[in-house]
């Protein structure tokens, strides 16, 4: 029997190989033709949302280390004619938050902070309430700090150039909207708290600190704290939609979301972020895990985290004015869909899940 099964391989190995070199060529040629059929739907998505004004902007999905689908969108200036690309720079808006957070739990892991431990130690001059306030609160969103962009005046004041002191000054003895722990509401004061709270440990600004300790080691070459007044190339205008089309989205000095929406970056370097979080390259396992452990309403700290086509997701979305984002990582599957938008007010969350649909090959 053995031999037989040796002389039926000899006589037909010509025919075996040309098999075997067969599915190979079929093999790759599915595979480009997923990603042809991934970038066509794609395409057929996004085009309508173009011709309404409701998308500009760049879209990166990959895949377990593999970017399937990286392309721009619209204009990065609409009067320049300049188009967005994969390398546009976008300010992130509360993606910020998830940066913030990376740099509290590095500065726990050197022993220059505890999360559980109050923010009165870093406020001397803050009210009581700061005696039961505590970091980890802060990064919650359960701390009952109002959230001082919705304040009246916050359009008004958005325009003016803030120290630290100057906008915690805003809302530092405004009343707790609940005790501390006991509920959860979105609030960008705890951010700027603890942007300042990162100065004040490290002994540098935050823009300094994040650009040494994250930016750098993960070659984030084009991420950063965005100014007004920087020369910043391929850096995105950012646009509102009125009743006439797009217009520029109204001023906002970059002194005052801070800590809570102050970033800017690309696609390309937010899949950079992406990456660096199934490792220990920033911080180790152990505060990876406390960042995305979901806490209320399935806050972490800096992302939301729950169930998605039935896969678990960590993602956070982004908005200030001019621009929209999102990052939305599905850890099964190693999937991450980034979604940058120079247009305000656009409803991303549910374009990334699209998007994401189609990856799963999900009806939209």
């Amino acid at each position: 029997m053995k031999n037989s099964r040796k002389n039926f391989i000899k006589g037909h190995l010509k025919e075996i190989t040309i098999l075997i070199s067969t599915l190979f060529l079929i093999l790759a040629l599915s595979m480009v033709s997923f990603s042809q059929t991934l970038e066509e739907k794609v395409d057929e998505y996004i085009d309508p949302l173009i011709q309404m004004d409701k998308f500009s902007g760049s879209i990166l999905i990959a895949q377990k280390g593999e970017i399937l689908f990286s392309k721009g969108y619209g204009m990065a200036n609409y009067e320049h004619n300049v188009p967005n690309t994969s390398h546009t720079k976008f300010r992130m808006g509360s993606l910020t938050k998830q940066f913030t957070a990376m740099a509290i739990m590095q500065l726990q892991e050197k022993g220059l902070l505890d999360v559980e431990g109050p923010i009165i130690k870093y406020f001397p001059d803050y009210p009581e309430a700061g005696k039961i306030i505590t970091i980890h609160h802060l990064l919650t969103h359960t701390s009952g700090i109002p959230s001082f962009t919705g304040f009246p005046d916050f359009q008004k004041t958005s325009m003016m150039p803030s120290s630290l002191e100057e906008t915690i000054a805003r809302f530092k003895d405004k009343a707790l909207e609940f005790a501390p722990g006991e509920k959860y509401n979105y609030s960008n004061s705890g951010y700027i708290l603890l942007g300042a709270i990162i100065e004040k440990v490290s002994g540098q600004s935050y823009e300094v600190f994040l650009k040494e300790n994250i930016f750098q080691p993960l070659k984030m070459m084009n991420t950063g704290y965005d100014h007004h007044s920087t020369i910043l190339k391929d850096r995105a205008a950012g646009y509102c939609l009125s009743n006439e089309g797009l217009i520029n989205a109204a001023y906002t000095d970059m002194s005052i979301p801070h800590g809570a929406g102050a970033l800017y970056t690309t696609a390309e370097d937010l899949y950079l972020w992406d990456r660096a979080l199934y490792t220990e390259k920033l911080v180790k396992k152990s505060s990876l895990d406390k960042i995305f452990t979901p806490f209320m309403e399935n806050s972490g700290y800096g992302w939301r985290i729950g169930d998605s086509f039935n896969r678990k997701i960590v993602a956070h979305s982004g908005g200030i004015n001019g621009f929209t984002t999102r990052i939305a990582r599905y850890l099964d599957d190693e999937v991450c869909v980034i979604v940058l938008i120079n247009i305000e007010g656009i409803g991303v969350g549910g374009i990334a899940r699209d998007l994401a649909a189609i990856v799963f090959r999900r009806k939209i």
